[in-house]
């Protein structure tokens, strides 16, 4: 799959917080998304030390846009799985992202 189709999800987190159970938590439920979603996973780590854990969504050239964040914090599978659907659902409305429109019933199905 090409990003340009579908997009990609991004994990952005500093080599701090990128150790340790609550990467592992918030990258397994993203990679579930993405492989239900058809889309690629991309984890970004900086050298800035921050605590905490981002999920974006970018479709091609666009800016990514913001879709879950830990606050830092230990979130259980279900609040971050429940995040990234509602995120996803709500952008599958903006015209930016018209693919993900056809990806709705999908969206609807990661719970």
């Amino acid at each position: 799959m090409s990003e340009g189709s579908s997009g990609k999800l991004l994990v952005y987190a500093s080599n701090f917080a990128s150790r340790g159970e609550r990467m592992r938590t918030v990258s397994t439920v993203t990679e579930e998304m993405a492989k239900l979603l058809d889309l690629n996973v991309e984890v970004v780590r900086f050298t800035e030390k921050f605590n905490q854990i981002y999920v974006y969504y970018k479709n091609g050239d666009e800016d990514p846009v913001p879709i879950f964040n830990d606050k830092g914090e230990k979130t259980e599978n279900c609040k971050i799985r429940s995040t990234l659907r509602n995120m996803m659902f709500v952008l599958s409305f903006h015209p930016k992202y018209s693919v993900l429109k056809r990806m709705r019933s999908e969206i609807m199905r990661f719970s």
